[in-house]
């Protein structure tokens, strides 16, 4: 339990590092590198979950 709430912890932290990033930093150089931050950023939660719920109800 404790690794897949680590996994979870680093996949939102990144997510969250490149979404705030994408729209404070990048977006002053490069607007289609921050939109394709922003995009990952979007991605990464789905994963996130799945990895955060991975055999949970397993029973044998």
């Amino acid at each position: 339990m404790r690794r897949r709430r680590l996994a979870y912890a680093i996949m939102m932290g990144t997510c969250l590092t490149l979404f705030v990033l994408s729209w404070t930093v990048v977006r002053l150089w490069s607007h289609p590198a921050a939109i394709a931050m922003a995009v990952v950023a979007l991605a990464i939660p789905p994963f996130a979950a799945i990895v955060a719920n991975w055999n949970i109800d397993r029973r044998d």
